[in-house]
Parts: C-alpha cells; structure tokens; sequence
C-alpha cells in the first residue's frame, strides 16, 4: 500500500469516522491489515510547531457537559483559530497554568486576554503572565447581570441597569464605549444612596446592604 492511500484511507478513519469494516470493503484490504499500518501512523504523530509574528488575543472560555466534562478552549479572537485546548472536569489553576506556560513555550505572543472572571484563570493569569491586558468578556457580564436582576426588576434602579446592560453588546466602537460608560455612571451617581442602603439584624448585630443583586452587578460591572 503506497503512503498516499495509506493516508487517504487513514483520514477517512480519523476525521471521516469510517469505521474499519467499512474502509476494507471500500479500499480491498483486510481489517488486520489497515490497523497495522493505522498503528503505526499512530505512533509518529506530527509534531506541533507554531511560527506566528502578530500577537494573539486569547479569548478563555470553559464549557461544561452534563457528563462532567470540561472543554477549556484558548481561542485567538482577531484570527478566529484555537491555540490550545484540553478536555478536563473542571477549570483548574495547575492545568490553567501549564496551558499558558505552553502557549508562551510554543512562540506565541499574547496581546491580551478576554475571560469569565474566573478566580483560578485569573490567579493562572497574574502568574505566569502579569503584564498583559486583561479584560472581562462583556458576553459574560451581561448575562450575569441579567440573571441578578431577573427579567422584571422590582427597583427602579434595578430596572434601569438593566437596560444598560443590555447595551453592552452594542458597544463596537470608542465613541459607544465612551457614552455607554457615561450612562452608567451618571446612573450609579444617581442611585448611589439606594446602592450603598443596609438592613441590620438585631439579633445577629449583622449589616448587609439591602439590594445585594443590584449592587453585585454594579461591583462586575
């Protein structure tokens, strides 16, 4: 069997999901055959290299599956490719760690970075590469918040940075950016007694401020 059809008939079993059966009817080899050479392609995987002079911006994202899997992918948001991924049950910090440390390892240079906020990536972050830009993926702020403040606010204030937030997805350029961030400051200076108002317990001695879910989307924010 030449290399050419071995490589044909191999891609058809990796990426083409053709099980064995099928590419021996197809390609006249035996079962036995075709998995002696597939093993041996197996075992001289490609090697990875990179060569990229432009800087990435990493876009950090995990998703979880209901069989407790956890695909966290390190995706370049300008070029549109992924970088990096891994398969785990959660988004740790030792495995958030390494995956940027191999991303650097590779030659790839990071302009920025956009996440969740996630307290493991974040501590990964400030660890292995402190300086660059980080940001908070606006996606995600927006769907936090209007999980806080539910579809129908009983505040006013409430009601009213709900409708900023849900701007936020307009902003693509520096003049929104600039009137979304005067609309919601000129909102908290408004709503700055109700943000800071606190109930008291005698029985505990305790403190907490009174909106909590109001006042949690304006600290994300």
């Amino acid at each position: 069997m030449s290399l050419k059809n071995k490589e044909i008939w191999f891609k058809k079993w990796i990426i083409g999901k053709q099980t064995y059966e099928q590419i021996s009817a197809e390609s006249g080899y035996s079962v036995s055959t075709l998995q002696r050479y597939f093993n041996v392609m197996l075992r001289k995987a490609p090697k990875l290299s990179y060569s990229q002079n432009k800087e990435v911006y990493l876009l950090i994202d995990g998703t979880y599956f209901s069989n407790e899997i956890c695909l966290v992918v390190f995706r370049d948001d300008v070029f549109k490719q992924t970088q990096l991924y891994r398969i785990t049950d959660g988004e740790h910090y030792e495995e958030l760690k390494e995956d940027l440390e191999n991303i650097l390892n590779l030659g790839i240079k990071i302009g920025g970075i956009t996440c969740d906020g996630d307290k493991s990536l974040l501590k990964a972050i400030r660890k292995v590469c402190p300086k660059f830009p980080v940001q908070r993926c606006l996606v995600h702020i927006q769907r936090m918040c209007k999980i806080w403040l539910s579809a129908y606010p009983k505040s006013v204030a409430g009601f009213e940075l709900r409708e900023i937030v849900c701007k936020l997805h307009f902003i693509d350029s520096e003049v929104k950016k600039q009137y979304w961030i005067k609309e919601f400051l000129d909102w908290s200076e408004k709503h700055k007694e109700f943000l800071n108002e606190k109930s008291y317990s005698q029985e505990t001695g305790r403190y907490w401020y009174t909106h909590k879910m109001v006042r949690r989307c304006f600290s994300v924010i």
